[in-house]
């Protein structure tokens, strides 16, 4: 049985990854231009598809019938082709966003609710939470609930980001400022990548419960499944993959004390993990053709911050990397969500008299207990857990992926 994805520029995607999971087809990405839609849709070898952008609505006049909600919303991202050779659409986003809600455990019934953003997944987003009885608002550019006039809305009580502001690779930008919403509990963005968006980052800054896409993104894949095997797939599978998934994306990042072993112990994940390892000293060292001290003595502690901000902001929005960053790299707070967007964070301790000085400026000039007392809230605000290196690198890797693999709930 062959299925797929159809859109026009696809890139990298995870669909591939969640389909091989819920059943024995194959699953191929189809890029077609606007003129190729019609040829492909009447003529195209495929049992069952996926549709994303632009054309969810395009495909609706070629459905000899649509499902419910697909007929509610004149939006389909799901075509099964049926023995007689016509399609049959669905909007399996409408269940995908049911379930994030269901699952975020939040009852949404009597709230106020701001959706950003005015397209196909806005309109999926508010027949849902009308549904479940909420009373959903649209901000968008120019309607009569715009950007310009959010300030009418501070009683609003959850918010849905349904826009692409600030998805990969535009990581960094967020719709709205959480703050002028004092009375929200609760936050979901559809961007599932990067992990962490400048708006849930916002959201947990200011403890707000926040959940990303990634829920939505293989419920929606699942119904979808079902669909085409024409059968009923479990929870407890959705569950398993979404922990798979999230293993894969996320970034296992490094911070600690210069000398602390952050570079070596590094390179034996990568080799455990089978994954690309990254040194941001190193890539920097590499970009200006000059050694830590020399990048130091040349420009000063400012000039190698600035230098090491500019590689994580590069590195930050890779997807299921080793990266080992600079003893300091916690000294500047906009480093924070670099690290934490596609990461989790460890850091590793060892003994301030097992730390190595040799080429590491601070180090020598400040003292390692002056720098550890400077650096230690730091860390600690950074990290999402730590681990001891006191033993072998290996050992001491293990215990990395064990933490890892416990907060992806693996």
């Amino acid at each position: 049985m062959q299925c797929g994805l159809l859109g026009r520029k696809l890139g990298h995607s995870y669909s591939p990854a969640i389909h091989a999971q819920l059943g024995d087809y194959s699953y191929a990405l189809y890029e077609k231009e606007p003129e190729e839609l019609e040829d492909f849709l009447r003529r195209g070898a495929f049992h069952g598809l996926n549709v994303t952008t632009p054309y969810k609505k395009a495909v609706v006049p070629y459905c000899a019938a649509l499902s419910e909600t697909a007929q509610l919303l004149q939006s389909v991202n799901t075509l099964v082709r049926r023995p007689d050779g016509t399609l049959y659409g669905a909007n399996t986003d409408y269940d995908g966003f049911a379930y994030l809600l269901h699952r975020s455990g939040v009852d949404v019934a009597g709230k106020k609710a701001l959706v950003l953003g005015s397209g196909g997944a806005s309109v999926t987003v508010c027949a849902v939470l009308k549904k479940m009885g909420a009373q959903p608002i649209v901000i968008s550019r120019s309607g009569e609930n715009n950007y310009e006039n959010l300030s009418r809305h501070k009683d609003a009580q959850l918010l849905v980001n349904t826009t692409p502001v600030g998805m990969y690779p535009n990581n960094g930008a967020a719709a709205v400022d959480l703050t002028l919403f004092p009375r929200l509990a609760v936050v979901y963005d559809l961007i599932y990548n990067p992990a962490r968006t400048a708006l849930l980052l916002q959201a947990e800054a200011l403890g707000i419960p926040a959940y990303s896409g990634l829920a939505m993104l293989v419920a929606q894949a699942r119904r979808s499944s079902e669909l085409f095997q024409d059968t009923s797939i479990g929870e407890n599978v959705l569950v398993s993959i979404q922990r798979t998934l999230r293993c894969q994306m996320e970034n296992i990042v490094l911070i600690g004390m210069p000398g602390c072993g952050k570079s070596t112990v590094a390179a034996q994940l990568g080799a455990m993990l089978g994954r690309k390892v990254w040194d941001s000293d190193a890539i920097l060292a590499e970009k200006t053709h000059m050694s830590i001290p020399e990048i130091f003595a040349s420009e000063g502690e400012a000039g190698f911050r600035r230098r090491e901000t500019e590689v994580l902001a590069q590195l930050g929005k890779c997807s299921g990397i080793i990266l080992a960053t600079g003893g300091g790299c916690v000294t500047r707070l906009e480093n924070y969500p670099l690290v934490r967007q596609n990461g989790i964070v460890v850091w590793l301790q060892r003994p301030l008299e097992r730390l190595s000085t040799e080429g590491r400026p601070l180090s020598t000039q400040q003292g390692l207990q002056e720098l550890d007392r400077q650096r230690k809230p730091l860390y600690e605000r950074f990290a999402h857990c730590t681990v001891e290196n006191y033993r072998t690198p290996a050992d001491t890797a293990q215990a990395v992926k064990e933490s890892f693999y416990e907060i992806c709930g693996y």
